[in-house]
């Protein structure tokens, strides 16, 4: 049986942590390059970032065209699976008009600026963002549907769903409609992960009732704004697991040592989420709670640790002294 009530926090001792960086400035996304810097995007400020494995920060630069209205600005980044030979480096932002995919060359500057996927809605709210290579080597990104439920269910939309596409911004071979579009009935997906066995898993806002994390299956539809979590309806895909949104609002997700890592925002805390080998669920664990406030990022560093990014000056935290923070965890194997 899969995880389909809401989510209980199990007691167990947390994973081991330490600050790497301070003074950051809503640090939205994290991606590392082949020798284990990381390329970090600022949403309000359109930086992004490049921080040392020891907490050395410089301006990789800045992106042109940032528009940082409402939860917009400056959100994911990927760095290319063969980048050694293309440096290749991608930032999803939302400019005056739109959501949109840009690609660059990055070898120490910035250059070759290309727009490759343009027209995501763009609006005050849910604009997704998140970018990720999946191990198939194709570029995924979560959008959202800026508060107009109904182009979730839309197919010839972009808004609500999870697109999957080439380095050059073109729908890949294997695309269940022949789009851009690999699933929908998306309400605003910010977190994409793959285990070993290339299970893809996603997390997703709910409304008033229930956030999510969904194992993604080509061309399914997750049900939004039709069905809010569990709701056992033909042709609606169920999600693993559901919590509460007091406990979640979940962002970033990775994947490491045999289970999902979720950053929660209004919960404040990082979800610990155990899976098996057919994609199924086990019971999920808190980590941190209330300890550093709204967790944005998580993403697995080349020697295993997870960096997690806070996001307390995006204007419905609190911020602390020394926010925003990047934080090191070393991921413990849940029990079995």
């Amino acid at each position: 049986m899969r995880t389909r009530g809401p989510a209980r926090t199990a007691p167990r001792p947390p994973s081991p942590r330490r600050t790497l960086v301070r003074g950051l400035s809503v640090p939205w996304a994290i991606a590392f390059l082949p020798g284990g810097d990381a390329l970090v995007t600022e949403r309000e400020s359109a930086r992004l970032l490049r921080i040392t494995p020891e907490g050395g920060v410089r301006e990789a630069g800045v992106i042109e065209g940032v528009s940082a209205a409402g939860e917009g600005g400056l959100l994911g980044v990927a760095v290319s699976p063969r980048y050694a030979s293309d440096h290749h480096v991608f930032v999803y932002l939302t400019s005056g008009g739109d959501n949109r995919i840009v690609r660059y060359r990055y070898d120490g500057r910035l250059s070759e600026r290309r727009v490759i996927v343009s027209g995501i809605p763009k609006g005050a709210i849910h604009n997704g963002g998140r970018l990720a290579f999946g191990p198939d080597g194709y570029l995924y990104a979560s959008t959202g549907e800026t508060g107009e439920r109904g182009m979730a269910q839309d197919r010839n939309a972009l808004g609500g769903k999870i697109l999957r596409m080439t380095a050059d911004g073109r729908p890949a071979p294997g695309n269940p409609f022949g789009t851009l579009v690999w699933s929908y009935g998306h309400r605003n997906v910010q977190g994409l992960a793959w285990d070993e066995r290339g299970h893809m898993y996603a997390t997703e806002f709910g409304q008033n009732t229930y956030d999510e994390i969904n194992l993604i299956e080509k061309g399914r539809n997750y049900g939004w704004p039709e069905v809010e979590g569990v709701g056992g309806r033909p042709g609606y895909a169920d999600p693993l697991l559901t919590w509460s949104t007091d406990q979640a609002s979940p962002s970033g997700l990775a994947y490491a040592r045999g289970a999902l890592w979720a950053a929660a925002l209004r919960g404040e805390r990082l979800w610990r989420v155990p899976v098996d080998g057919s994609g199924r669920a086990g019971r999920p664990t808190a980590l941190y709670e209330g300890e550093y406030g709204r967790l944005r990022a998580v993403a697995v560093a080349p020697g295993g640790a997870l960096w997690v990014s806070t996001s307390n000056r995006d204007g419905r935290g609190s911020p602390r002294d020394g926010d925003d923070r990047i934080l090191v965890v070393a991921p413990t194997a849940p029990s079995s």
